[in-house]
């Protein structure tokens, strides 16, 4: 392969001198750790620091860095010894093998700032440490994926992120379920306060989301109102029991929206949520959303601040 010829479609990312400046003057170059940077599959983009030791990578849930989303990978593909700034490569034997800058891997490599990796058709950047350029990178990352007014992941992020963890259900056995959100009535709110009013109220109920989730749990905006949680690992009752928590954490946060005349008032905003699991009979990601919006649905039509699962 090639490495000058990358097999993905990159979006072009524009950047000024002021967000250059910005990017360039964020934390302390010498505190940022080596990374990997995964340039293809189905979140490119995503970091994965370096840490001391022995790091395995592959398809297997098992690898200190599993990379799940491409067949192509044995399940223990490469290991990477990593030992301050110096990091070592091998191939762990792999059906489709590892390549450094377009060569393969036939013994142990130390990697250099900028090398470009490929396991099996998943391409990766490696960055020493104290990389600007990888810096660069999460800015552009966050940029992609991160939903600015709510600041938790966007509509294509969170939708991926479920069909990639369906897949990986179905190879595990591991259980799935998402939660499908729409805040009550906040239409009003725009209406009567005015869509800064609304954004406020947005970004305040996402935190209160976020807030009370698991580590690992995927929270995104696939709508206006509406937000997809996606848990991966969690039974149906485990889900429902998660989502009562975060129903009643958006419920608990209030919100002071300001009038015209300067004054602020409170405001408690509600949240109806629909809660499914996956099944043996869904065929995807579509049958699941599909369950998980006639709940929402029957929750709102029960009197909306509740859970239906």
């Amino acid at each position: 392969m090639n490495p000058r010829s990358p097999p993905w479609d990159a979006p072009t990312v524009r950047l000024n001198q002021a967000d250059l400046t910005l990017i360039l003057s964020l934390g302390d170059p010498s505190a940022r750790g080596a990374c990997l940077v995964l340039y293809s599959g189905t979140v490119p983009g995503r970091r994965y620091d370096l840490t001391d030791g022995t790091l395995s990578v592959g398809r297997s849930p098992d690898c200190t860095l599993p990379l799940l989303e491409s067949a192509s990978l044995s399940r223990h593909h490469a290991e990477l010894q990593v030992s301050g700034d110096t990091v070592q490569l091998r191939d762990l034997g792999s059906v489709n093998g590892t390549q450094v800058n377009g060569r393969r891997v036939e013994d142990t490599v130390t990697l250099k700032d900028g090398d470009m990796l490929c396991l099996g058709d998943l391409l990766l950047k490696y960055f020493q440490r104290g990389s600007v350029d990888a810096l660069l990178h999460d800015q552009i990352y966050r940029i992609a994926t991160v939903d600015a007014g709510t600041e938790v992941f966007t509509k294509r992020y969170v939708l991926d992120a479920l069909e990639r963890e369906i897949r990986q259900a179905g190879r595990s056995g591991r259980p799935l379920a998402v939660l499908c959100l729409d805040l009550d009535h906040f239409k009003a709110v725009n209406d009567r306060w005015g869509h800064e009013a609304g954004d406020q109220v947005l970004r305040e109920a996402a935190a209160a989301m976020h807030g009370s989730v698991r580590a690992g749990d995927i929270v995104g905006r696939v709508g206006g109102e509406e937000f997809l949680v996606v848990l991966p690992g969690a039974s149906l009752a485990e889900a429902q029991a998660l989502a009562e928590r975060v129903r009643a954490a958006v419920a608990a946060r209030q919100t002071m929206l300001r009038q015209a005349d300067g004054s602020a008032v409170p405001h408690e905003q509600t949240v109806s949520i629909g809660v499914v699991a996956l099944t043996e009979g869904m065929a995807g990601a579509r049958d699941m959303l599909a369950a998980g919006d006639a709940r929402l649905y029957a929750a709102k039509q029960g009197g909306r601040n509740r859970v239906v699962g």
